[in-house]
Order: C-alpha cells, then sequence, then structure tokens
C-alpha cells in the first residue's frame, strides 16, 4: 500500500499540464481577464527596457576589476550563454503563449514540482533584479544632483545597511514606488512610458560611446587577459545579470496581440539590440578608462565617472546620470511587470493564494498582486546590498533558463505535432548547450551565493508541500 501512495505521489508531482489546457486557460482566471493590447514593438521594447541597463548602469564596475579589459569578453560569453537559452524561449513562447514565461513551459513539459521550483527561481530572478537595479538607481540620482547642483543626498538614505553609512536606501524605494504607480494605470499604458524610457536610455548610451571613445587609449587594453580564464569566467557570471531580462516579453503572453508570431521575435530581436550595445559601451570604458582604476565598491555610477575623466567636464556626466535617472526607471517597470504576471500564472494554477489572480475589472491588471510585489521590492531595495542581490539573481535565473532548454528537448519529443511558429535552430544541439553553458557559468558563482540559493530552495519546497501541493488545481482533478 505504501509503495501504491508513494506512486501516486509521485504521479502528482510531476504530472504535466496539457499544453491544450494551459493555452484554453491564457488571459484569464476566475479573478478576471488580462486585456491583449502589446504590438511587436512594445513587445520587444518591454524586453529592452527590462534589460538593458542593468549590467551597463550598474554592474560594469564591479566586473572589470575581475576581468580587466577582457571584460568585453565576458560580455559576449554571457550573451551566447543566452542566446541559446533564449531561443528556447522563443520556440516555447511561441508553442505556448501564456503569462506565465519558463513556469507555464515547465509545466507543461515537466511537471508540477519542477514548474514550482522554476517559479520560485523566477521570482529569485525578477524580484531581486528588480531591487537590485533599484539600489543602483539612487547612486545616479545622487551624481546627477552633485553635478547640477553641487550638493548630493545623505548616504543615510541612498545605500542600505552596512553600506558607506547607509541606514535606508530610500531613493531605492521611491523607484519601486513610481514603477509600481505607472504598472497599476493598465498595461497599454506602461509599455507608452516604457518606449519614453527605453529611447531616453539607447540615445544617453550612444554618447556615452561617442564621448568615450573620443578618449579611448590602445594601452588602456594592453594586458587584455589579465586574471586569466578564471577572470573572465567570473566576470561572465556577474554580468550574466545584465541580459536577466530578455525574456520579459513572455510574461506578456496573454496581453499580446499576435502572441505566436510577435513573442518569439521580441526575444531574439531584444537580446541583438542589448548584446550590441554592452559590447560596444564596455570596449568604451575600458579603452577610456585603465581597468585598474575601476573600484568593485564604489562604481554604481561608474559610466559617469569615465565621461567626467574622458572630457575633463562635468556635463557629460551630468547627461548620462539624467539618462540613467530616468531609464534605469523602465527596468524597474518592466521586470515588475514580469513578476505580477508569473504569479498571476501560478495563482490560477491554484499552488498560490487566489488573491494572485484577482484582475480589476476595470483596468484590467492584477492590483493587490502588483502591490503585494511592490512590497516585498521595497524591503528587499531598502535593506540589502546591490553586489549580494546581483549573483543571487543570477543563479536563480540560471537554472530557470536550464529548464526552459530541457522543456524545448522534452516537447519535442513528447508533442511533436504542437503547432510551432518558431523553431530553435539546429536542434539538438541548440538547446543542449543552451543547459551547459547555463551550468558553467553557474560553476563561476561564488559559495556563498550557492548557499543562499540552497536555502532558497529549501524554502520553495517547504512552501510547496505545505501549500501548493494540497491547493493544487491539476491534482484536485485527480481527485
Amino acid at each position: 500500500m505504501a509503495s501504491v501512495d508513494m506512486a501516486s505521489v509521485a504521479h502528482r508531482l510531476f504530472r504535466t499540464k496539457p499544453t491544450d489546457q494551459i493555452i484554453a486557460e491564457g488571459g484569464h482566471g476566475e479573478g478576471g481577464e488580462l486585456r491583449r493590447t502589446m504590438t511587436l514593438w512594445q513587445l520587444t521594447l518591454f524586453s529592452v527596457g527590462a534589460t538593458l541597463g542593468t549590467g551597463i548602469f550598474v554592474i560594469l564596475g564591479q566586473a572589470v576589476p575581475k576581468a580587466g579589459p577582457a571584460v568585453v569578453i565576458a560580455f559576449v560569453l554571457a550573451a551566447v550563454t543566452a542566446l541559446f537559452s533564449a531561443l528556447s524561449y522563443a520556440e516555447l513562447a511561441g508553442t505556448i503563449p501564456v503569462a506565465g514565461s519558463s513556469y507555464s513551459y515547465a509545466y507543461a513539459t515537466l511537471g508540477e514540482l519542477v514548474a514550482w521550483v522554476c517559479g520560485w527561481c523566477l521570482m529569485l530572478e525578477y524580484a531581486v533584479s528588480v531591487a537590485a537595479v533599484a539600489v543602483g538607481w539612487g547612486e545616479y540620482l545622487n551624481h546627477f544632483f552633485r553635478d547640477l547642483f553641487g550638493w548630493e543626498l545623505p548616504a543615510s538614505v541612498t545605500h542600505s545597511p552596512g553600506v558607506q553609512g547607509g541606514v535606508l536606501n530610500l531613493t531605492a524605494i521611491l523607484i519601486v514606488l513610481l514603477a509600481t504607480w505607472l504598472l497599476l494605470r493598465g498595461a497599454s499604458e506602461s509599455a507608452t512610458a516604457n518606449a519614453i524610457f527605453v529611447m531616453i536610455k539607447v540615445v544617453v548610451l550612444v554618447f556615452f560611446c561617442l564621448v568615450a571613445f573620443a578618449a579611448f587609449s590602445t594601452g588602456n587594453l594592453t594586458p587584455f587577459v589579465p586574471m586569466g580564464v578564471a577572470g573572465i569566467t567570473a566576470a561572465a557570471s556577474q554580468v550574466f545579470f545584465s541580459y536577466i531580462g530578455f525574456d520579459a516579453a513572455s510574461t506578456a503572453g496573454e496581453e499580446a496581440k499576435n502572441p505566436r508570431r510577435d513573442l518569439p521575435l521580441a526575444i531574439v530581436f531584444s537580446l541583438l539590440i542589448v548584446t550590441v550595445v554592452y559590447v560596444a559601451v564596455a570596449l568604451a570604458a575600458v579603452g577610456a578608462m585603465p581597468w585598474r582604476q575601476f573600484d568593485p565598491e564604489s562604481t554604481e555610477a561608474s559610466l559617469a565617472l569615465i565621461a567626467d575623466r574622458a572630457t575633463g567636464a562635468t556635463w557629460p556626466g551630468l547627461i548620462i546620470s539624467f539618462g540613467a535617472v530616468v531609464a534605469i526607471a523602465s527596468v524597474v517597470l518592466t521586470v515588475l511587470y514580469g513578476q505580477t504576471r508569473i504569479l498571476f500564472a501560478m495563482a490560477r494554477d491554484g499552488l498560490i493564494p487566489k488573491i494572485f489572480e484577482k484582475v480589476d475589472p476595470r483596468r484590467q491588471v492584477p492590483v493587490a498582486n502588483t502591490l503585494i510585489v511592490a512590497a516585498f521590492v521595497s524591503v528587499l531595495a531598502g535593506f540589502i546590498p546591490l553586489g549580494q542581490l546581483a549573483e543571487a539573481t543570477s543563479i536563480g535565473t540560471l537554472f530557470a533558463f536550464a529548464i526552459v532548454n530541457v522543456g524545448v528537448l522534452v516537447l519535442r519529443r513528447t508533442r511533436p505535432d504542437l503547432p510551432r511558429s518558431f523553431r530553435t535552430p539546429f536542434f539538438p544541439i541548440t538547446p543542449i548547450l543552451g543547459v551547459i553553458f547555463c551550468v558553467i557559468v553557474m560553476l563561476g558563482l561564488a559559495g556563498v551565493t550557492w548557499l543562499a540559493f540552497a536555502i532558497w530552495m529549501l524554502v520553495g519546497l517547504a512552501a510547496y508541500f505545505l501549500y501548493g501541493y494540497r491547493h493544487s488545481r491539476l491534482n484536485r482533478s485527480l481527485g
């Protein structure tokens, strides 16, 4: 009898949710319906907005001391790692165009327990990455105030506790609250605001490249790989954080006008745009300032500092700081959006409380969901330092990406008949390489990061067995 019970439990844990059922449920739940308003252009900018800026504006200064000028290669390595996973995302997004992103893909291919683990990793990816970006936002706000007015906000309200006199990072909390206000106005309004933010961000980064390349010195690139291959790998593990967000479009699967066509294109287009910009800015940065002058402890505003040194003036840094103050808001906005839509899908499946799927009938957005996420992110942003947030985010993201790559392999085998608007090229090599590269980059992360991830996963498993397993709508259907 015990063996029968164990077999029944195992069946429930790894039972997949039929793809047709996932698609049929898309766009609505017991709490209300989402509205399809987003075009290909808006979806692409959503992914670009969630990605472009996090690594360059915030993390670059911390990665350069690890790899030296070879940080450029680190960005390329991280981009290749992201590309394999992006192609897998593109296939599954076109096949299963719903709000849950990789959580829903895992549910259709690997079963409920794996889907929960993936969703739990996405909570780490989205919520923590928003907090990390918000932490860096305060540095640029201060740089802007300092150059324009000659004064700055006190460290007690712009730094997290334990960092340069920080008490509570109120500036980080402020940008989270502003983004939340935009999200509550509606998905279409949020997409329009994001498009404006992204345009500002691109213009500012192009301006930085022009300024930095004017002060470019080939001597700053020698030696090119001072820290060896290990340094490049370590830097790639950290800057991979800057590619988190290309999958943001996949979270809008139930608010896209033509999801099967537009989601795969938006994912691929956004990653290509971001990679070109990152490599150009990284090369310009290390060419304009010797890599040993990058201070990993105080370079959240590194681009503004480089621009000031390159010109001997403060106005270039002022422009970059203003651009970052405005543009980093798009990262906070779009990633917060993605987090709420993933939680919406999980709540619809019964794995988390129903309040997360309740949609306001007038605005057609999950209001309570958005407010809860904003409160949680505000606490993280206000109290936890940037570096710890970035690496914790990377490991959760890499784990979720690996699951998506495996999902493509499984779904091709179990449901070869499904209509696919995009097929991963060079199958099965591409998704297999996606898994391998994710593992390689994960191995470059620090031991303390692995420990934090292990604790996070244990908490997640406890939450699943205490709540998710008991309330799962799929399990309840088994009787």
